[in-house]
């Protein structure tokens, strides 16, 4: 089968194209047809060789997200048969032999059924930005209805995801994009408003939106440039839930004295089993009520890796970058 693998660590050129043999599921495994693959920024730092969370043996086939068709099963699976329609999560994975390929075998855990009338690209667009938009919404910060929750970078892979999300539930949402047409998109998602994004010299937007009380919730994808800006314009007791950091920043504890907010911070490497399980009968219901509709954007062949790399790392949040490995019937 076709797979992208790695011999040596480095930047996207090492993503190549080549013919490996095709895994098998041992007892409590899955081998699935994919017809797409999530593409993460993990993924990205993975093949450096220097990401803390996952130096892999070489030769590596990276990915952990996907969708597809379940083609076989081990003696002891019993959560999916074959022939179901299916969507993937590996980060944490005993066994994944890697979703840059034709077909993947993964432990049954990390699989779970897709609704018949959500398409498998919009199954890839699930997978870890899902499982993070819905523990940053509601076990981080345990949002209600009601409330009012401003999510940084609403247009992108996990934040179009926490706007429908949080929506859905009856929040009052604000999303920022950097752009008019990440704007227009997070408006059709949903949310109540669409701003750039906030800094020290445009925060008067937001809190005329939130007649100057400011949001009770910011879902933060890039604390290291929005966070001293996030703890100023904060609701009094609000929580700031960290999602994403690409560097320091120096921040006035002050600013969190005198609203009395919370910062935390998460990641979605080990959940834990009931963490896991309200994960996905959660984003399994708003799948099957259709409220949620993961949005694709770039979409690359696995030829095109490195490309798709390059993309991921460098464009402005515009839904989930996929591969495209085979068409749905």
């Amino acid at each position: 089968m076709k797979a992208v693998q790695i011999e040596e660590f480095g930047g996207p050129e090492v993503l190549k194209l080549a013919e490996i043999e095709e895994p098998s599921p041992n007892a409590h495994e899955v081998k699935i047809k994919l017809y797409a693959t999530g593409i993460n920024p993990n993924e990205v730092y993975t093949i450096t060789g220097e990401y803390a969370y996952n130096v892999p043996n070489l030769p590596y086939v990276p990915g952990y997200d996907g969708a597809g068709e379940v083609e076989a099963v081990g003696a002891a699976v019993e959560n999916v048969k074959v022939g179901d329609r299916v969507y993937l999560s590996a980060f944490g994975a005993e066994r994944n032999s890697g979703t840059y390929a034709e077909k993947v075998v993964v432990d049954a855990e990390s699989v779970h059924l897709l609704p018949d009338h959500v398409s498998y690209k919009e199954g890839a667009g699930l997978g870890i930005p899902g499982f993070t938009a819905y523990l940053a919404l509601f076990q981080k910060a345990q949002i209600k209805a009601g409330e009012t929750v401003l999510i940084h970078g609403g247009s992108g892979a996990v934040g179009s995801l926490a706007v429908q999300m949080a929506k859905a539930i009856g929040a009052i949402v604000i999303g920022t994009s950097s752009t008019e047409e990440g704007r227009d998109s997070i408006l059709k998602m949903g949310a109540d408003y669409a701003i750039p994004h906030v800094t020290a010299e445009n925060k008067e937007k937001l809190l005329e939106v939130t007649e100057d009380k400011g949001p009770d919730v910011i879902i933060e994808f890039l604390a290291n440039a929005n966070l001293e800006t996030d703890t100023k314009v904060i609701a009094d007791a609000g929580r700031i839930v960290i999602v994403g950091s690409r560097d320091t920043i120096e921040i006035t504890p002050r600013n969190l004295m005198s609203n009395e907010a919370i910062v935390t911070g998460m990641t979605v490497i080990n959940p834990g089993e009931e963490a896991m399980n309200e994960m996905h009968h959660g984003i399994f219901a708003f799948l099957d009520t259709g409220v949620l509709k993961p949005v694709i954007g770039h979409e690359f062949s696995l030829e095109e890796a490195s490309a798709a790399h390059k993309s991921l790392m460098e464009s402005s949040g515009s839904g989930r970058t996929i591969f495209n490995i085979r068409e749905e019937s």
